[in-house]
């Protein structure tokens, strides 16, 4: 596929042209989150592209193949779960950032824990989300192993661009890059599905047997719930989608924000899982062999497919996985310079974007384990931040003691129940649990010792 690579050198190109656009910030809030002045359309296409990464047309396309209906299930818990937060506490958040001027996600739990908490919150976030941005550089180097690219080299490639446009262009490269890619994304997933759609003979739908049903030998309910939980509190305790909430220019973009973003996910996920369901059906009769590694089904069926879609689909996932991980590698080179080492100049930040990217990349050529449980991982480790930002809202307890014994106890918790399950409670129940328990019970302590 000589054309994927073409594509891929002109996507490089105009990315690149896009972010030395928009350089020259000379601050962070302006090299962080856009000065707080983007408008609701291309906010809610940056949070989408931010959200909807590889783990989508590679990892759940795979996860729908291999499991079926179970997959929209848990995609679908993911959608309504952001909605509802970002519906009660965006304008909440993004009310309390302007005023008090936060800049990086983890410095928002400095202003009521502590600039201890946001230290060691953004520490977690550092551990937590190198396994979140490795599973964007497989999802591309698996795309680009099809066209004749090494794996080891796609991930080099996509490593570099990520640290390159997040290092030149800053939230304003990034957010305009999204909000072309966002779009691109829906029409080459679009294309995709109807390709696939006409050859599927659905007479053959009832031959899939347990994969029709939840639960089934995968999905059963200690499985579903290890993935919904983390998944439903996506939008508080990941940081690279709780810094966008402070980005929109003000409360009526932040509501425009909210809605096309729903809009855009409810579609994505369905184009996503009936591809998945419509591939199953394909290996019926041999129109698309079995592929016992889900990882690889897209990869496989670009192979398949007329190279003017396969050439749309893999821009779209190179697209989707490298807006990703700028956003996050941004995030957390704020909370580097902010939180860690407290220098308030962009210099510290620029340098975080190339180490970080590296030790990304190192760890994504492993390859530990497949997209999905990638990036549930990083997910589930990120809820011990939970009972402190609900908190910070609901309760007027706590300091610097509540704050940092929860992270701790939240951080340990997912650490030791990790693909463990105790009389089926998943592991991701027990994180909320002990981190919400000790918050109350430090809270209470802090309290009656002030």
């Amino acid at each position: 596929m000589n054309e994927v690579i073409l594509a891929l050198a002109i996507y490089m190109a105009i990315g690149t042209a896009i972010a030395f656009y928009a350089k020259g910030a000379k601050t962070q809030e302006d090299y962080f989150i856009g000065r707080r002045n983007i408008g609701g359309l291309v906010s809610a296409l940056t949070y989408a592209a931010t959200t909807y990464s590889a783990f989508m047309m590679v990892g759940l396309v795979g996860l729908s193949y291999a499991s079926g209906v179970g997959a929209a299930g848990f995609e679908l818990m993911y959608l309504v779960g952001t909605l509802f937060l970002l519906s009660f506490y965006a304008p909440k958040i993004w009310k309390t950032g302007k005023e008090c001027n936060v800049v990086s996600p983890t410095e928002f739990l400095s202003l009521r824990y502590g600039k201890e908490t946001a230290r060691l919150a953004a520490i977690i976030c550092l551990i937590a989300l190198v396994p979140y941005i490795s599973a964007q550089l497989i999802g591309v180097a698996l795309i680009l192993e099809i066209s004749g690219i090494e794996f080891y080299t796609g991930i080099a490639i996509a490593a570099f661009l990520i640290a390159l446009w997040a290092f030149i262009g800053g939230l304003r490269g990034v957010a305009l890059t999204d909000a072309i890619q966002g779009l691109f994304m829906l029409f080459a997933a679009l294309a995709l599905l109807s390709y696939v759609t006409i050859k599927t003979d659905f007479s053959r739908l009832n031959e899939l047997g347990e994969i029709l049903y939840v639960p089934n030998s995968y999905w059963n309910y200690t499985r579903f719930a290890a993935l919904v939980i983390p998944w439903f509190f996506f939008a508080l305790t990941n940081p690279q989608v709780f810094q966008r909430i402070f980005i929109p220019r003000d409360e009526k973009a932040l509501k425009r924000m909210v809605i096309y973003f729903g809009l855009f996910g409810l579609i994505y996920t369905f184009i996503v899982t009936f591809l998945g369901m419509e591939l199953r059906i394909l290996s019926l009769d041999g129109s698309f062999p079995y592929v016992s590694d889900r990882d690889k089904v897209t990869p496989t069926l670009m192979q398949m497919v007329p190279t003017w879609i396969a050439l749309l689909v893999c821009l779209s996932i190179l697209m989707a996985s490298i807006t990703t991980a700028n956003s996050i590698i941004l995030s957390l080179s704020s909370m580097v310079s902010r939180d860690i080492v407290g220098e308030r100049g962009i210099k510290v930040g620029k340098i975080s974007i190339i180490i970080l990217t590296a030790i990304v990349a190192i760890f994504a050529a492993r390859r530990l384990e497949y997209i999905v449980e990638l990036s549930v991982l990083s997910s589930t480790i990120l809820l011990c931040q939970l009972p402190l930002i609900i908190g910070y809202f609901h309760w007027n307890r706590g300091g610097k003691f509540s704050g940092i014994l929860t992270l701790i106890a939240g951080f340990t918790t997912s650490i030791v129940f990790w693909k463990v399950s105790i009389a089926a409670i998943p592991g991701s129940a027990f994180v909320i649990t002990i981190s919400v328990l000790t918050y109350v019970i430090a809270c209470l302590f802090e309290k009656q010792s002030s």
